[in-house]
C-alpha cells in the first residue's frame, strides 16, 4: 500500500513522533510506502510531496514542530480544493491518507473522506486539548509543562517585588492550559473562556489575599471574557477572523487590577513559547501510539475515523464525534481551580 501523511494547523511538540511512528510501522510491519505532504492540506492540493523512509525520520522523535511543515488550509474552503485533492491522490497512486491536526484540520479530513471516498484516518493534535472524544491530544502535555514552569518562575519575582503577576496563556475557546497549568503552578486566580469573569470579584479576592500575602498570580486564557452585566468594559481585541488577539485580554486585566487595587501589576504573555521546543515524554509516547494506531487502521481498511485516547487505551472514533464541537473544561475542574 501507498499511504500519504500530512500535518495541518498550528505546530506543536510531538508531531514528529507521530510521523516517525507511521513511517517506521508502515514500512517495517506492513510493507507500505509512505508519502509526506508539505504544509498540510495545501501540500495535498498542490501535489507537493516527498517520499518518507526510515532514514528520513531517524532522530526526529525529540524534535519539536513538524518535519513536513504545516499550514491552515482546508480543502472544502478552497475553490477546486476537493478536486485537487482527488487528483493528487490519483497521481501519487495513494491508497489512503493520514491527517494529523486539530479540530479544524480533522473536520476537513472528515469532509474529504465523506465527499471523495478517499480512505482517511485522523490523529488529533492541539495544545488546546479541545478535540472532542479523546482524553488528550498531541502537544497538550508539553504546553502545560512549559506554562507551569513559567508560573513557577513568576512566583519568585511576584513575591520579591510585592506584585500581582498576570500571565496570559493560549486558549481562544477553551481554557485547558490556563486551568491545568494554573492549578499545577499554584496560581491564585484562573480565568477561562468557559466561565466569564467579574473583575470586581477578582479585585476583591486579590485585596483579601494581600492582607496576609504580598503577591498574587493570575492565570488568564487568551479567550477569557468578562461576564455580561459587569461594570467593567474591558474585553479582548478581536482579529478579522473573530479570534481574540494574543495579549489583549491580559493587558486589560492587568490595567484593571492595578487601577482598582493600587498594587503594582505586571503582564507576561507566553504566546508561541507554549507550543515550541522539545516534546515531553508523554507527548512522544502519545504521538507514537497514535501513529501506530493510525497506520494499522488504514491498512486494515478503516476510514473516516480518528485515533483517540480513552483511559489507557487507543481507540478509533468516527469524525462525526468531533466535527463542529469543542471539548470544554468541565465545571467541576473550573470550580476546583477557583476554590483553591
Amino acid at each position: 500500500m501507498r499511504i500519504g501523511i500530512l500535518t495541518g494547523g498550528g505546530d506543536c511538540p510531538g508531531l514528529n513522533a507521530a510521523i516517525r511512528a507511521v513511517v517506521k510501522r508502515g514500512t517495517s510491519e506492513h510493507g507500505c510506502s509512505i508519502v509526506g505532504f508539505r504544509n498540510g492540506w495545501q501540500g495535498v492540493i498542490d501535489g507537493d510531496a516527498r517520499p518518507l523512509t526510515r532514514d528520513d525520520v531517524s532522530g526526529i522523535l525529540v524534535v519539536g514542530g513538524t518535519m513536513l511543515g504545516t499550514a491552515r488550509c482546508h480543502p472544502h474552503k478552497v475553490e477546486g480544493g476537493m478536486e485537487a485533492v482527488q487528483e493528487t491522490v490519483v497521481n501519487e497512486k495513494l491508497d489512503g491518507l493520514i491527517c494529523i491536526g486539530g479540530d479544524g484540520t480533522l473536520k476537513a479530513a472528515g469532509k474529504v473522506s465523506e465527499a471523495t471516498g478517499i480512505p482517511v484516518i485522523g490523529i488529533p493534535k492541539t495544545i488546546d486539548n479541545d478535540v472532542v472524544g479523546t482524553d488528550a491530544a498531541i502537544g497538550f502535555d508539553t504546553a502545560v509543562s512549559i506554562a507551569t514552569e513559567a508560573i513557577d518562575r513568576l512566583h519568585s519575582t511576584a513575591e520579591s517585588h510585592n506584585r500581582v503577576m498576570v500571565v496570559e496563556l493560549m486558549g481562544r475557546h477553551s481554557g485547558w492550559i490556563a486551568v491545568t497549568a494554573g492549578m499545577a503552578g499554584g496560581a491564585d486566580i484562573i480565568l477561562a473562556p468557559e466561565e466569564p469573569f467579574d473583575i470586581e470579584v477578582i479585585v476583591k479576592k486579590i485585596k483579601h489575599r494581600h492582607r496576609y500575602k504580598n503577591f498574587s498570580i493570575v492565570a488568564v486564557a487568551e479567550g477569557a471574557v468578562p461576564a455580561e452585566g459587569s461594570n467593567w468594559t474591558g474585553s479582548p481585541t478581536i482579529d478579522e477572523r473573530g479570534n481574540p488577539i494574543a495579549g489583549s485580554i491580559g493587558h486589560e486585566v492587568t490595567k484593571a487590577i492595578e487601577l482598582m487595587t493600587g498594587f503594582p501589576t505586571r503582564l507576561t504573555v507566553l504566546g508561541y513559547v507554549q507550543r515550541g521546543g522539545i516534546p515531553t515524554a508523554s507527548d512522544r509516547l502519545l504521538g507514537t501510539r497514535f501513529g501506530i494506531a493510525a497506520i494499522d487502521a488504514i491498512v486494515a481498511g478503516e476510514s473516516g475515523k480518528y485515533t483517540a485516547l480513552q483511559g489507557e487505551d487507543i481507540v478509533l472514533k468516527d469524525f462525526s464525534v468531533m466535527m463542529g464541537k469543542t471539548k470544554w473544561v468541565p465545571k467541576e475542574l473550573l470550580e476546583a481551580a477557583w476554590g483553591l
